[in-house]
């Protein structure tokens, strides 16, 4: 149901994305959206009417250097510090890396947690661990928090609930035990890309509205004649419903529009960056507008255990810097950041001590996570790292309370549970404790 490619790079432990089961398809139509298409008529139908937040997550796979980002320690010897020197933000008292400075005018539209702290430093079990709030373990997979939004909020302005740019990171943050019909909307093409399309959005090349219809009409026709020989079950009598969503998208004009970046002025297209994570941030704005209420963005690279220093200086950093800073900058002009959620985040930290080829490994013993947005208190820095960055030096934090505060913030209650396959109940939350701090009076 879901086009995934492959997507993004194989990391340091050369493990690549495994490969995606397509489930059925749409292929009578010329078109193969999702199943997630079920969705909404699955959830409850009445949910007490409260204040709508959507959310966008920025995840940087492969794991950023919190020292070189937003947790620098200028004052720690040359092989921890590294060689940026640090900035002001226009919140007193807090300093970013100098390659941020977009971002460091910003900053009172986010807050920083620097005292996150995790046992798990491998790639695709932490990027499971970050993306769930549960620990990894092989016997389940665990949902992420967009398909958790999915199951819980469904469709709104007939837009699917849950889109993604690149592939699921290590195949993790998809509906897990929930099943496949909640896994995200996957956009595999590069916005930046003047001929970018979404598949599954515009009509296949050779196909027009009158032979989509046509081929819409054989498959009815097809489906009545199977309905005469054979009894149906409850899931095909209702596939229907969702063959018509399918169509409804594809021929949508809000889908078009909202997919469409040369609406938006060259002005504004370049702050936030003429690069693959700036227009898709510029893209999950406008996704956002239309009714999507998670969007996810998977800005690769951050595995840098060889010329740390270059790599961000040069390529990762400029980009965040633009891509986020005008994320956040753009959504409190337009009056949506009280009601978007951003976060920022990957898998774990990297060492506080510069290894022998400029690089950093794998950290999880500290970790920063920024949000902002959508009712959390900004302009906090909570929590601290010691002097070398390793651990928590005051008030430590688990991955499930940051967890507990996503879904908080949401208005979801972390302690839901859903059953899995074999009716056991699963809290949505593995015991997090929403943080204080960020949360409204």
């Amino acid at each position: 149901m879901f086009d995934i490619g492959a997507g993004g790079l194989r990391d340091c432990e050369g493990i690549s994305r495994r490969d995606f089961i397509r489930v059925g398809g749409l292929s009578a139509l010329g078109i193969s959206l999702p199943g997630l298409l079920q969705s909404e008529s699955a959830r409850a139908a009445t949910a007490p009417a409260k204040r709508e937040i959507s959310c966008i997550l920025l995840w940087m796979g492969g794991g950023p250097s919190h020292i070189d980002t937003f947790d620098p320690k200028p004052d720690a010897p040359a092989d921890i510090r590294g060689s940026f020197s640090t900035i002001k933000t226009n919140i007193p008292g807090t300093n970013v890396s100098e390659h941020l400075p977009k971002i460091a005018k910003q900053m009172d539209k986010l807050s920083v947690i620097r005292s996150v702290t995790s046992p798990d430093g491998t790639h695709e079990t932490a990027t499971h661990y970050l993306l769930s709030g549960y620990p990894f373990t092989p016997a389940i997979e665990y949902p992420g928090y967009g398909s958790v939004v999915a199951r819980e909020k469904g469709f709104q302005n007939g837009m699917p609930p849950y889109m993604m740019f690149g592939a699921m990171p290590n195949n993790h943050g998809g509906g897990g035990y929930m099943g496949a019909v909640y896994n995200p909307f996957v956009i595999s093409g590069d916005p930046n890309n003047a001929a970018f399309s979404v598949q599954d959005v515009a009509l296949p090349n050779g196909v027009d509205t009158l032979r989509l219809d046509r081929r819409r009409m054989l498959r009815g026709s097809l489906d009545d004649w199977q309905r005469d020989k054979e009894t149906a079950s409850k899931q095909t009598q209702t596939m229907d419903a969702f063959y018509t969503r399918a169509y409804d998208l594809v021929t949508s004009p809000i889908a078009k529009k909202a997919f469409n970046l040369k609406e938006e002025p060259d002005k504004l297209r370049d702050s936030y960056g003429r690069h693959y994570f700036g227009q898709s941030c510029l893209l999950a704005r406008r996704l956002v507008e239309s009714g999507i209420r998670t969007v996810s963005i998977n800005f690769n690279g951050w595995d840098t255990h060889q010329d740390n220093f270059n790599a961000l200086k040069n390529g990762l950093l400029p980009q965040l810097d633009s891509g986020y800073s005008a994320l956040l900058a753009d959504l409190k002009d337009r009056g949506m950041l009280d009601t978007t959620l951003v976060v920022w985040m990957g898998e774990f930290g990297r060492t506080p001590r510069v290894n022998s080829s400029a690089g950093r490994d794998h950290w999880p013993g500290a970790i920063s996570v920024c949000m902002g947005g959508g009712g959390i208190k900004t302009g906090a820095v909570i929590g601290s790292s010691n002097e070398r960055g390793e651990y928590p030096k005051d008030r430590p934090l688990r991955v499930e309370d940051v967890a507990a505060t996503i879904y908080t913030a949401l208005g979801i209650d972390p302690g839901k549970a859903y059953l899995s396959a074999q009716q056991r109940p699963i809290p949505i939350n593995y015991g997090g404790t929403p943080i204080a701090e960020l949360m409204e009076s």
